[in-house]
């Protein structure tokens, strides 16, 4: 690198430096400048002042904080109306190495979506390959997602709970957490969730650690009259087990069980085991009782479980 080079990286680092921390000399982390990034995006009123501050760091795709920046970002400069500045933004970021990704591309895509310029995400799209990111299902879902934030549907078809249910799904499984509740605003307009939306909504407060949550959300499907299938059954059993709550799992357990659900072995030797720390020696042994009725196989091992209890509650 020539000296002038260098010279002007040297420069372009302390004048973005400047703009993320003014006051203070130390160099901050990725996490800090985003963090620093987006409390200026928010309260910033200049859409050049916006798209300075998202230069300034390295975004990516990869965490949640900094798919809040892009996405904070976005809304902001299509609230003033300025789409060549996205157009821009988001095209510059596309030639960066490390962003020559599906994953990268396919949240260019919803961006676009989100700014309600559905022809750059199907240009996104087709673009693809030539810069030789291979499409997949993924990239596709998120041209499908970004019609819906649009409210471009295609072919005049508009999604039904299903197809929100595999949105909620797919934005659990890549961690969007942010993006639920876009889908979940959408669905608010006259939407009525089924029980594929219930399942993937109270699987995505499990993995999050919001049990409370994900148990009213099951008592308000059942409330509804809408019933749980087996899978929503099995993740709320393990994830109650995962929590402590041992008591509200077996009651969980037993309403499976009553439909002939039986939760997997490891699941319910934790539960059994969960029942036993907690001093609830006779419910274990009464629950290990109703799954040898119903599951013929592991029943040895279930009877050496047993024998391992207390022999009484103290």
């Amino acid at each position: 690198m020539s000296i002038l080079s260098r010279l002007r990286v040297a420069y372009h680092n302390r004048h973005f430096s400047t703009i993320l921390s003014p006051n203070s000399s130390t160099p901050l982390t990725s996490k800090e400048k985003t963090r620093a990034a987006l409390s200026l995006i928010k309260s910033e009123k200049n859409p050049e002042k916006i798209l300075e501050i998202c230069r300034a760091v390295s975004l990516t795709p990869d965490t949640h904080l900094d798919r809040v920046a892009f996405s904070v970002a976005i809304s902001k400069l299509s609230e003033f109306k300025h789409f060549e500045g996205i157009r821009q933004f988001i095209d510059d970021l596309k030639t960066r190495p490390d962003l020559k990704t599906e994953r990268f591309a396919s949240h260019a895509i919803v961006l676009y979506g989100q700014a309600n310029m559905i022809d750059h995400a199907i240009r996104s799209f087709k673009q693809m390959d030539e810069l030789g990111i291979p499409r997949s299902v993924k990239s596709l879902n998120a041209l499908l997602f970004a019609c819906i934030l649009a409210k471009d549907y295609k072919q005049g078809v508009k999604p039904n709970s299903t197809t929100f249910g595999t949105f909620l799904a797919g934005c659990y499984k890549e961690a969007k957490f942010e993006d639920v509740g876009k889908v979940l605003k959408l669905m608010e307009k006259g939407m009525k969730p089924n029980s594929v939306t219930f399942c993937h909504l109270i699987h995505g407060f499990c993995k999050e650690g919001k049990l409370d949550e994900a148990k009213s959300l099951f008592k308000n499907m059942v409330n509804r009259g809408i019933q749980p299938d087996s899978d929503c059954y099995f993740t709320l059993v393990y994830f109650l087990c995962q929590g402590g709550d041992f008591e509200t799992a077996l009651r969980i357990c037993k309403e499976s069980m009553a439909k002939g659900w039986v939760p997997n072995f490891s699941t319910m030797k934790t539960l059994v085991d969960g029942l036993a720390s907690i001093l609830k020696v006779e419910l274990a042994k009464e629950l290990i009782k109703q799954i040898k009725e119903k599951v013929t196989k592991n029943t040895e091992q279930w009877d050496e479980i047993e024998s391992a209890l207390p022999s009484k509650e103290e």
